[in-house]
């Protein structure tokens, strides 16, 4: 999701808690909450929200057939924890064992996983600021999607709480047992009924 203001004038709305920003209604929905800051999310791309959409039906086909988890999108947000700030992923995946975090307007602490597509502008933002908060905050998987340079980077946490990238040409989910990305899929999108049969979960 790109990001890249504080809300004009800066001065609208004062430093303030994360309880005082999910209770403040006059704040726009589509924000996030950064260091006491309230962080404007820019509109995106036609092919970002294809992607977004592609990748939902997806993960929302492997759930039907293996009911584990939920998949979560912007706005709804995420507190890895009390020290970082408050993010609206793309797209997050939350398993069953997890539930017990979820609150009204956020999920508090890590997700399953997370997915974010860059947009224009957001890449430093995607790829550093988020990356460590992720990394730090204990989110088991990090796909970070580019439809504009056609990269697709995928991070497992390791034992050590750190993000590793995967080597191989397609990507096999350890959070989401055998879901399987390939990037061919993603620049040239296959009929969504042709990458379920492959993975196995026609009739999903």
């Amino acid at each position: 999701m790109t990001q890249v203001r504080t809300l004009l004038p800066a001065n609208q709305w004062p430093r303030m808690t994360y309880e005082e920003y999910l209770g403040a209604s006059e704040i726009p929905e589509h924000t996030e909450w950064v260091d006491g800051l309230v962080v404007e999310m820019m509109s995106v791309s036609r092919r970002h929200a294809e992607m977004q959409v592609y990748l939902i039906e997806l993960l929302q086909a492997y759930l039907r057939r293996f009911p584990v988890g939920r998949v979560y999108l912007e706005p709804f947000q995420m507190k890895p924890s009390s020290d970082l700030p408050g993010r609206s992923p793309d797209i997050m995946v939350v398993l069953e064992r997890t539930y017990d975090r979820l609150r009204d307007q956020f999920l508090e602490g890590p997700a399953d996983l997370v997915i974010e597509i860059i947009s224009q502008g957001s890449e430093a933002v995607d790829r550093g600021d988020k990356f460590y908060e992720y990394e730090a905050g204990g989110v088991a998987e990090y796909w970070l999607i580019d439809p504009i340079r056609e990269v697709a980077d995928f991070y497992v946490l390791d034992d050590r709480g750190v993000f590793r990238a995967s080597t191989s040409g397609r990507f096999e989910s350890s959070v989401l047992p055998g879901l399987s990305i390939d990037d061919d899929w993603l620049w040239e999108p296959k009929p969504m009924i042709e990458v379920l049969a492959v993975l196995g979960l026609t009739g999903a």
